[in-house]
């Protein structure tokens, strides 16, 4: 639920262990939270490696709109029709209601994802593991909980629609 007012006071928020969490081979760092912004919209950073990240399925998001900022690296994204190469510097806007997906097109990559409104970091916190340290996580020992991973997406309103890139674009 969005909010009607901020406090006055700024939101700071640094990398630390406790906003930080492993995911799907990615560490995350929540910079903003829908609980900091009074729903408006979430900042997630996230740091992924090539051969380690695992590309999202092909998915809808119904809820939110999604937008990413490539800091360091580059991604390829699918989105509807279009296939966009998105080196560093490059500010890509996801629309609501249009599958999409993208993949790791150099060795790590850094970029900040935004969801407005918020709520969609949930998922990622539901589908996670606190970080041990604010570095990649290890390997992951198997295939992730396909049960797990379609409840939680049918929760926070995201529709896989088809499986994920082929890791080499």
């Amino acid at each position: 639920m969005i909010g009607t007012s901020l406090p006055a006071s700024p939101h700071v928020a640094q990398a630390g262990l406790e906003r930080s969490v492993w995911y799907s081979g990615y560490l995350l760092t929540f910079l903003a939270t829908g609980a900091e912004t009074g729903g408006r919209f979430s900042v997630v950073e996230e740091i992924g490696r090539r051969d380690a990240s695992a590309p999202p399925p092909l998915h809808i998001h119904i809820r939110e709109e999604e937008y990413f900022y490539v800091i360091e690296g580059e991604m390829t994204f699918f989105v509807g029709d279009e296939t966009i190469a998105a080196p560093a510097g490059t500010f890509v806007r996801l629309p609501r209601g249009v599958p999409h997906t993208f993949v790791i097109a150099t060795e790590e990559v850094r970029v900040l994802n935004i969801c407005t409104p918020a709520g969609f970091e949930g998922f990622f916190r539901d589908l996670s593991e606190p970080a041990m340290t604010l570095t990649l996580p290890p390997a992951p020992d198997g295939p992730p909980d396909i049960a797990k991973l379609q409840a939680t997406a049918a929760a926070y309103g995201l529709q896989v629609v088809g499986p994920p890139p082929p890791t080499s674009v």
